[in-house]
């Protein structure tokens, strides 16, 4: 059976956004530089990332970061009313995806979505939870939340995948890792 493994860390500024949203972009999208020193995708990158949290806590941010660093030039529009971004870097589709205005999960349906999730291909989903149940479980589950200035983002690995990723973030995308908590208990 797959373990359950999550990070937790604490997110102070936009600069720590965007330094973890290019570290995820590493892992998931396999990045490695050819010979001109440009990082294109490995042939076996694929997947999905969903994201969650309040507006304004930085799900957009973090994309922004992934996909500048997959070297999407250009603007990078946010798919709140579009619904889906889609681009294509060497041979790796990725598809930014928003559900927020969706106001029942049948519009998911409706929308054709579908066959994006049959394609060899990255998808980057915001407001899952507006398409129901109708979403198998992420690769991994993104949320974000407001901690003061900053933010606290957890990082949960619902696959092999998933957990395949997270053990090989860099060191300097956990430098905010948050310490475990300790129980009432523990402190005796």
């Amino acid at each position: 059976m797959l373990a359950h493994t999550s990070l937790t860390l604490d997110l102070p500024d936009e600069a720590a956004t965007e330094a973890l949203g290019q570290a995820l972009a590493m892992v998931a999208a396999e990045l490695t530089p050819n010979a001109e020193g440009t990082l294109i995708p490995g042939s076996d990158a694929q997947g999905r990332i969903h994201l969650q949290g309040e507006l304004g806590a930085g799900k957009t941010a973090l994309v922004r970061a992934f996909l500048r660093h997959c070297n999407i030039s250009g603007r990078i529009k946010s798919p709140s009313y579009a619904l889906l971004e889609s681009y294509e870097v060497s041979n790796l589709y990725l598809y930014h995806l928003d559900f927020y205005r969706f106001s029942d999960p049948a519009e998911w349906l409706d929308a054709g979505f579908r066959d994006l999730f049959k394609n060899k291909a990255l998808l980057l989903i915001e407001w899952p939870e507006r398409a129901g149940d109708l979403l198998s479980a992420p690769d991994l589950l993104i949320e974000l939340a407001y901690a003061g200035e900053g933010r606290q983002v957890t990082l949960n690995a619902l696959t092999d995948k998933g957990i395949r990723w997270l053990t090989a973030l860099p060191q300097t995308a956990t430098k905010y890792l948050r310490p475990p908590e300790r129980s009432a208990d523990a402190a005796c």
